[in-house]
């Protein structure tokens, strides 16, 4: 086609409307102008327009339909009045300025650990914590009538102990396997053993069957716990590890609240069994929730090698808080011999087993693990008697002895939620010392029960305040711990952390034993069944001496909050 000039004329000699057949003709001149030569000569189509081409015909008829088809509009003769051609109008039209996409990951300064990127493991990672929290809390309440049903009363207090011996060799198994092959397999292969536990307890026809089963638990819940700090470590960035550590408290709250409760009635109207077979059905649905998150897993430092030498020192641990266990349960003469030969196992491979300077309070790491297991053992050595003196001095119904304790799983989230917000960053190391304190005092305020003209119920105001203290300090101690380890040593550390979580229990428990026996308090039988300890006569010296002697201790464990900072001695 032709060029075209701005007010639709052909430049070579003939309107661009005059191309193809049926053209209208030009329209008269109505400007009102002087007369005059014409302005533009229209030549006669036939004579004087060039010859076309196929391409070029087509086009033209083309454009020819195009002009046809649209309204004619009259106006005044273009040609012979100069003016713009009315054509579209090529003013931009304003688009709406594009919002925020939110269905976009917000960037990595701004993610949640429910973010895109987070949510499925953290998911995962929170109905794992909540299977192994409702176990925890239901077996308590279906292992009485287990051990009747099969006949094993006298095996009772294993059941208990078991496990906990049990993981303690399992965390240091973990600890190493973590560093060597990344957590994914021991993650694995500690829930696959906690579930075939539950399995051999849920289905045991004898009594040892049930403890033996107990101990394969223990074996599980101890890979699974130190594999899941290692996976924290290394798949959340360095500010979203506390608020993940909060979950972990939080994954408590509702176990321990429905747990007794939905445990008691399936033991009453299912069978106690139940309460073992049914979870490792719900143990699928986690896994796969978490599954691709774990294989993405960045890599991180391994070791060349496992240490062998560290895995049969907890092995030998293992067996020598058994013994120790056996010979706090049953003291007679006799068991000075299984005692002597626990603590001479146990006392060295310890010592070996946590990080150098832990019993001395050294700065730094081993503060923080030796904390740890000072928070864990006091708080436990109490609670175990809590129950025991409310249905016996107070005569509270076990029920109401159990609801007393409630609060304290709903102050514990709430403190692990403080500790994880930013602004108190800096100040963690206090908040751990406010930690202790508040569970010091918590226990001292549980022995006023004692006190006649006090409310029993100064024992659930008093678990409120010590579950807040606990809060504070267990979680924060787990920030801490993987912020003072490098990635070679996470695996290790978190082991260290975690054994002295189950030595603070096996000791400090089994010392609160003593305690209430050496003050008068009858046979104890256990830690988790304090209840079946007492006679029918009433012993408050001997709760006194355990709730003071736990007070103390707790005492002795904010002054080594103190030490916290790594630094010079």
């Amino acid at each position: 086609m032709t060029d075209l000039d701005p007010h639709g004329v052909d430049t070579a000699g003939a309107p661009a409307h005059a191309v193809g057949a049926g053209a209208a003709p030009a329209a008269p001149d109505i400007s009102g102008s002087a007369p005059g030569p014409t302005a533009v000569t229209l030549p006669s189509p036939a004579t004087e327009a060039p010859p076309a081409t196929s391409a070029t015909a087509a086009s033209a008829a083309t454009a020819a339909v195009a002009i046809e088809s649209a309204p004619t509009v009259p106006g005044p003769d273009l040609i012979a009045t100069p003016g713009p051609v009315p054509g579209p109008d090529l003013t931009p039209t304003p688009t709406p300025t594009p919002g925020p996409d939110l269905s976009a990951e917000p960037a990595a300064d701004e993610r949640t650990v429910l973010s895109r990127a987070y949510r499925a493991l953290t998911l995962g990672i929170i109905s794992v914590v909540s299977l192994i929290a409702f176990e925890a809390s239901a077996v308590n309440t279906a292992m009485p009538v287990a051990a009747e049903s099969l006949n094993g009363v006298e095996l009772y207090a294993f059941a208990f102990s078991g496990y906990f011996t049990a993981s303690l060799f399992a965390m240091a198994l973990s600890g190493e396997w973590c560093d060597r092959k990344g957590p994914l397999a021991p993650l694995f292969a500690g829930i696959a053993a906690f579930g075939a536990g539950l399995v051999v307890a849920g289905s045991a026809q004898q009594m040892w069957m049930f403890v033996a089963g107990r101990g394969v638990q223990g074996v599980g819940g101890g890979l699974v716990i130190v594999a899941l700090y290692v996976v924290v470590g290394r798949a959340y960035p360095g500010r979203l590890q506390p608020n993940v550590m909060a979950a972990f408290s939080a994954a408590w709250v509702l176990p321990v609240i429905v747990g007794p409760v939905v445990a008691g009635t399936i033991t009453e109207h299912i069978g106690w069994r139940w309460v073992f077979l049914a979870i490792p059905l719900l143990i699928l649905l986690p896994l796969a929730v978490m599954l691709p998150a774990l294989r993405g897993l960045p890599p991180g430092e391994r070791s060349p090698a496992m240490n062998r030498r560290r895995i049969l020192l907890a092995l030998t641990a293992a067996a020598g808080a058994g013994l120790l266990q056996y010979a706090v349960q049953d003291l007679h003469w006799l068991s000075l011999i299984p005692g002597i030969v626990g603590a001479a196992l146990l006392v060295p491979c310890i010592l070996r087993l946590l990080p150098a300077g832990t019993f001395r309070a050294a700065r730094g790491l081993p503060s923080v693990v030796l904390l740890r297991g000072l928070a864990a053992g006091t708080f436990l050595g109490a609670e175990s008697f809590v129950p025991l003196m409310l249905v016996t001095e107070r005569g509270l119904s076990p029920t109401a002895a159990g609801l007393s304790l409630t609060g304290g799983g709903l102050t514990w989230a709430l403190g692990s939620y403080t500790q994880s917000r930013p602004r108190l960053e800096a100040h963690r190391e206090r908040l751990m010392v406010l930690g202790m304190l508040l569970i010091a005092m918590s226990i001292g305020l549980v022995a006023t029960a004692l006190i006649d003209g006090v409310s029993p119920w100064v024992v659930a105001v008093a678990w409120v305040i010590g579950g807040m203290g606990m809060g504070m300090t267990i979680s924060g101690g787990s920030v801490l711990l993987l912020k003072l380890s490098g990635p070679q040593d996470a695996g290790s550390n978190a082991s260290s952390l975690q054994v002295s979580d189950a030595l603070g229990n096996i000791t400090l428990v089994g010392a609160s034993g003593v305690l209430f026996v050496a003050f008068g308090g009858g046979s104890a039988t256990g830690t988790h069944d304090a209840s079946a300890a007492a006679g029918s006569s009433s012993h408050p010296a001997a709760f006194v001496a355990v709730f003071l002697g736990m007070a103390a201790m707790a005492v002795v464990g904010a002054a080594v909050a103190t030490r916290l900072r790594p630094g010079k001695e």
